[in-house]
């Protein structure tokens, strides 16, 4: 009885990690834009409240900060703010990616 219990709890832990890596992709959304410079993809994260995307080969994930309109998303040198279906990415409080539209929004 030992033996298969010890083999069950295993797989019961696996199906936990499975299910929360599920819930996590059900709240995420992916946001396609087209800036100036280049397409972006960003990732926002509801419940963790971070948005995530690559920029300069790296993958930056930003946590939301305070806007006083419209969202915006910091890791204290890159910035994504976004309002509506616009968006700006800064870097040092320099524009790196402007009049970024999204694409396909949802209405």
């Amino acid at each position: 009885m030992k033996k298969i219990l010890l083999a069950i709890i295993p797989l019961v832990l696996s199906g936990c990690s499975y299910y929360n890596q599920f819930v996590e992709r059900m709240h995420t959304d992916t946001l396609d834009y087209r800036c100036d410079e280049k397409p972006l993809t960003v990732k926002l994260n509801n419940p963790r409240q971070e948005a995530s995307f690559v920029f300069d080969n790296k993958l930056l994930t930003l946590k939301e900060g305070m806007s006083a309109s419209g969202a915006r998303y910091t890791d204290g040198i890159y910035v994504f703010w976004s309002k509506g279906d616009s968006a700006t990415v800064y870097k040092r409080d320099n524009v790196v990616l402007s009049n970024c539209t999204l694409q396909n929004p949802k209405r």
